[in-house]
This record gives C-alpha cells, structure tokens and sequence, in this order.
C-alpha cells in the first residue's frame, strides 16, 4: 500500500505531548502515513497572524486533504478567530461526526450500555457568526439553516448508519418554538428518511430529547442536530458516557476532513506526562476507516480497548476500584502499542473494513415563484409606549398598512399587553393594504420618509410569499 498523505499539527498545551503518542500507536499499528507537519496556534498567533495559520499550511491541507490536528489554545480578545471554525468553514468540513460509547465496568458511567453517535451539521445555524448591535439594548445573531445544508447533513447520518451498522437515526430540534429555521432541518429530515426505508427514524424536541439522551442514552442510536445543539450535546453525551477525555472527533467535508480531539489544549496540564492521549487517538481511528485503511484502524481501536480493560489508566479516568495502574501518557501509549494484535475480552472487539469515504450528492431544486408582500421596518425608538410610536407611523406609510409592531418578538400593537417589557428595539411590518404583492421600490421610499421623520432605521428585512405561502413569522401573540 502507498502512504496515505496526511497534515499533521501537534498543537499547544499538552497537544504535543498526545500528538506524540497517537503517532507513535499509529506507526506500531501498521498505518501507512505519509506525514507533512505544520505549525498553527500560538506559535501563529504570535506572529501577529489572527487565524492561527498560514497560507502554506492551508496549501499542506488542500494537497493531503486530511488533517490530524492536536488541541490548540485560542487566545482571548484581540479579534482572533476560532482556528477550528476557520478550518471547517474553509474547507467545507458540514460533518461534525462525534462517537460517544461506555466503557463500563472499567471507565465509570451511569449508563454503560450508551453507543451513540452525534451527528453535528457543522457550518449553520447561528455559528455563522453574523452578531449586531443596532440598539442601546439589544443585541442581535442570525441564525441562518439552508435547505442544502440541511439536506446534506441529514443525508450524510443516515449513510453514515448505514456504514457502520446502526438501525435508527434521530432529529432534535426547537421546531415548536423555531419554526422555520428548525421547521426546515425537520421537514428536510422526514424527506430525507422516506427514501432510507430500512433505518427508523424519529424527531424530539431538543429539550425534551436532551433529558432523554442524558437520562436513557440507551435509546438513540444516531442523533443528527443543528449545530449549536449538536455542539453541546456532543461533549454532553461524552461525558455522559464516562469522559470527555475519551471522545474523539471527525469533522467531514466533500474534499477535506480534520480529525482531533474533542477536548481543549488543557495549558496547566502541559508538560507533565499526565494527560489522556485517547481522544486523538480514537479521532486517528475515525481517520484511519476514512482513507481507508480499516485494518489498522481496527488494530489500534482494538489495542486500546484492551489497554483500558486491562485497568492501565491516566490520572482522569483513573479509579482504585478498577484500574490496575496509574499511567502518564507516554507509560499509556507504550500499553497500547504492547497491546497491538489483542483484542479486548469483556468490552466488545471492534472491526473496520476497507471502503471509500461516504459521499453525499445534494440534487438541485428548481426555485419557486417568491413575490415580495412586505416589510419589517426595525427602528431604535425610545419615545413612549406602542400607541405613540404607531401614532407616528401611520400618516409615513403611504400606499402600505401598518399591519402590526413588535418588540423582542412579542406583538405590543394593536392590542398588545401593558405588562410587557418594551426595549428600544422595534419592528414595525408593512404589508400591501389589499393583502397581495408590493412593489420593491415602495420599500426605499417608505425608509425615505421615516429618516426624513426623524426615526432612526436600523435594518429592514423583506417579506416574501414563495408559491403563494408567506415565508416569515408573525409576531408571538398573534
């Protein structure tokens, strides 16, 4: 077999450290590896670079097109950016794809027959990052779902079940409370899994889904989410499994993919031949059933099985009870490779084979007739109650009706309640006064007219019908 390219980075903190150790399994494992090694994090920061990374190891990662990264520290303030957002968004990595298991009786957890996976839609949702301040009082974020990325993220699990054995796939949204954005990765969900007919599937409401998960994990299987709830769930169901410390991560994309733990650079910890190497390890194994080298893969999954059974355990899993020997990480990596060719006797082998990465195709949509019905115009206003900014209002909106206004998402005119609390953040919708479409340039003129007023237009968001059905939300009380 040829080597596999891949990037390497070692990291911060204790990244070298673990960094070190993954390697060297790998390397007793049999993997075939081709290692180009690049410097990100602090070192890049301190240059005075704010990705924490350069042009040429973004060149490293477009050649290999897989990355094995260690933690690293993101330093605070300063308008430095996450290195990890960066590198998936860059790269188009949608797949956050996070196992999280027992490993009972040897590593503590209330739940030791938990096996789930987490799916994480890696790119959306309010990690966009889009974030405004327009007001004294409020501060906005866009949460932004798109329909190809809810498509391939949903796709993308039930392949992955499909892969790897598992028989059901589950949502979880706020689709209750978030009807459109969460609304759409549901309905693209209940799409998706009509044409996986073998698979269950079913949706939970995310709050009432996460006690489940961290109550009977034992239930799900695949859990596919929205990224933030994924984000947390992930490390959430990590834990609950035994520790984050174990958990490792891969972070899918059509063309590259990035592997690593899912745990922090832990500083205080660096150094000291103390920390937990089997995170990154076990992100390594996803990498290694990636390039399809599914026999070393399973090799080194196998070994370290055997390690932790056998009770040789770092300091953070580490319990008189059960472990056998109290071990730094490079005492822990030198069991792992003793133990290369074993296979665990209580804990359940594991087995890979070879194949392709999964490959997920989105088909184009043809795009619907979208006619544009309104506006919401949002005003920082601080002049008195809903009656008086209305009163204003009224005589500016000429061919348009003042259908309603807003505040925090509550309707507060006509009829709204005295007991509401008002900010200075106001959305005041404009709709055709006989129901239908309007002409986008009454739009400007309307914004003309209230500058003109003296009010103070701080955004505006067009209403649209798309095949005839309103595309936007009313105001909570209507």
């Amino acid at each position: 077999m040829e080597p596999t390219p891949i990037t390497v980075a070692r990291g911060d903190g204790i990244g070298p450290e673990i960094m070190e150790a993954t390697l060297r399994i790998l390397d007793a494992a049999g993997a075939e590896l081709a290692i180009e090694e690049i410097a990100i994090g602090e070192a890049v920061y301190d240059t005075g670079n704010p990705a924490g990374i350069t042009a040429e190891s973004l060149a490293s990662l477009r050649r290999t097109k897989v990355f094995l990264k260690a933690p690293i520290t993101t330093p605070q303030g300063g308008g430095f950016k996450s290195l990890n957002v960066t590198v998936r968004k860059t790269f188009g990595m949608y797949a956050n794809v996070r196992p999280c298991a027992a490993y009972a009786p040897f590593v503590s957890t209330k739940h030791p027959g938990m096996d789930v996976v987490i799916v994480r839609e890696n790119e959306e949702d309010l990690y966009a990052g889009i974030e405004h301040q327009q007001t004294d009082e409020v501060v906005q974020c866009l949460k932004l779902i798109s329909r190809p990325g809810c498509e391939r993220i949903t796709r993308y699990a039930f392949e992955y079940a499909i892969r790897h054995g598992r028989s059901k796939v589950t949502a979880f949204t706020k689709d209750n409370i978030m009807k459109m954005t969460d609304g759409l990765f549901h309905e693209v969900f209940d799409e998706v899994a009509a044409e996986y007919p073998d698979i269950e599937s079913e949706h939970w409401i995310v709050d009432i889904g996460a006690a489940k998960l961290a109550d009977t994990p034992e239930a799900f299987d695949v859990i596919v989410l929205p990224n933030l709830y994924g984000d947390i769930l992930s490390d959430v169901a990590a834990q609950i499994a035994g520790s984050v410390g174990l958990a490792g991560s891969a972070n899918i994309g059509s063309e590259i993919s990035m592997f690593e733990a899912i745990h922090g650079s832990a500083p205080r910890r660096a150094g000291q031949d103390l920390a937990n190497p089997s995170g990154l390890l076990l992100g390594a194994v996803q990498m290694l059933v990636h390039i399809g080298q599914g026999d070393a893969a399973t090799r080194v999954h196998n070994a370290w099985l055997r390690t932790i059974e056998d009770g040789v355990h770092t300091y953070d899993i580490f319990d008189a009870d059960v472990s056998t020997e109290k071990v730094g990480t490079s005492a822990f990596a030198d069991a792992v490779v003793a133990r290369i060719g074993a296979a665990p006797e209580t804990l359940s082998p594991v087995s890979y084979e070879a194949g392709e990465p999964i490959v997920v195709k989105v088909p184009e949509r043809a795009p619907r007739a979208k006619t544009k019905v309104g506006v919401d115009m949002f005003l920082h206003w601080r002049g008195g109650r809903p009656d008086d900014i209305a009163a204003a209002l009224l005589p500016l909106a000429g061919g348009l009706k003042l259908e309603m206004l807003s505040n925090r998402g509550q309707k507060v005119w006509p009829a709204g309640s005295p007991e509401t609390l008002l900010t200075d953040h106001w959305r005041c919708r404009f709709v055709a006064i006989d129901g239908g479409s309007i002409d986008p340039r009454v739009v400007p003129q309307l914004m003309a007219r209230l500058v003109d007023a003296g009010l103070d237009v701080v955004k505006t968001e067009g209403l649209y019908a798309f095949d005839g059905v309103p595309a936007f939300s009313r105001g909570q009380g209507q």
